[in-house]
């Protein structure tokens, strides 16, 4: 059998591959009995997977970021693919394997992502902003370098959340063209720090994959948490009281509804453009990693981040 990747499999085939286990969880079945539950990854996707034989030892042999060889069938379940494990077991040195090569990445890199990200902090006039942003930028250096910007859907891949940011950033700079009345500085500050503390909410490791939510997470949430962060550098750099309050409003309306964790709804334009320009990165992101692993005339399973909706692929090409 060949070694095909996620993004190739099709129901009612047998495949034979490697994977990384991007989380793994122990279930009982409606019949009591145990089994376990994977998301397995590589560098095209994932997909969820059932081992429903337990041989002695299972239960605990394997664990998330773990390398595991994999034979099994394809099937569809629930409109998705799933992948019924026959036999699996951990990697040996003699497979000649990398885990790098099974992680899905920004398609930039995260060097050079920063360094553009720097360029609008460095081109500000404002300067309480500008200290704002680039201490913020300067203390989370090493995590944002690997960290994903959520735990599924857009831009959970490693340093996706760069990826995000730099991408709002583009779209803003081109839309600020049109709207003239905005404020840079403030708009892009908003757009650099609105999912900042994503980096505090979630657990994930060098390969940018999101093990859990961390108590804090769970209990206070990235919004709460990132004008608390906010507040803190506002008070050491001695900032425009006005100044933190715009960028906390930013953070805190960004969501837009109460039902996503938003307390208040944008009141001024900048907070507004960063709302639909969230929205808009996060959308074509995730219409992108669609697209790509359809066939051309032909619609995709229902995307959950969309909606549940399902997405068409034209034969028109670009």
């Amino acid at each position: 059998m060949e070694f095909k990747k996620i993004n190739e499999f099709q129901s009612g085939e047998r495949i034979d591959g490697f994977f990384l286990i991007k989380s793994v969880d122990l279930k009982t079945s409606s019949n009591s009995k145990k089994y376990l539950d994977f998301t397995l990854g590589d560098n095209t996707g994932e997909i969820n997977a059932k081992l429903w034989e337990l041989a002695e030892g299972d239960e605990s042999r394997y664990e998330d970021n773990m390398l595991i060889k994999v034979r099994g069938s394809v099937s569809t379940w629930m409109n998705s693919l799933q992948l019924k494990i026959e036999k699996l077991r951990e990697t040996v040195p003699s497979d000649d394997v990398n885990i790098d090569d099974f992680v899905q990445v920004a398609p930039l890199e995260p060097d050079f992502m920063y360094a553009e990200i720097f360029k609008y902090i460095d081109n500000m006039k404002n300067k309480d902003i500008k200290n704002i942003a680039s201490i913020l930028f300067k203390e989370n250096h090493d995590k944002l370098m690997h960290y994903p910007a959520a735990k599924k859907n857009h831009h959970a891949v490693k340093s996706g959340l760069l990826y995000h940011i730099l991408s709002m950033l583009r779209a803003g700079e081109k839309l600020s063209e049109l709207y003239t009345f905005i404020n840079k500085d403030l708009l892009y500050a908003g757009i650099m720090l609105h999912d900042m503390s994503k980096l505090e909410e979630m657990d994930a490791s060098e390969l940018g994959i999101v093990s859990e939510y961390t108590i804090e997470g769970q209990l206070l949430g990235h919004i709460t948490q990132g004008i608390k962060r906010l507040e803190l550098v506002a008070e050491k750099v001695g900032a425009d009281k006005e100044i933190v309050m715009l960028l906390q409003h930013m953070i805190l309306s960004h969501h837009y509804e109460p039902e996503y964790g938003s307390p208040v709804k944008p009141m001024f334009a900048e907070a507004e453009l960063l709302h639909h320009l969230d929205i808009i990165d996060a959308r074509m992101y995730d219409m992108k990693r669609v697209a790509d692993e359809t066939e051309k005339g032909s619609f995709s399973e229902k995307v959950y981040s969309l909606e549940n909706r399902r997405i068409y692929k034209p034969t028109l090409e670009q």
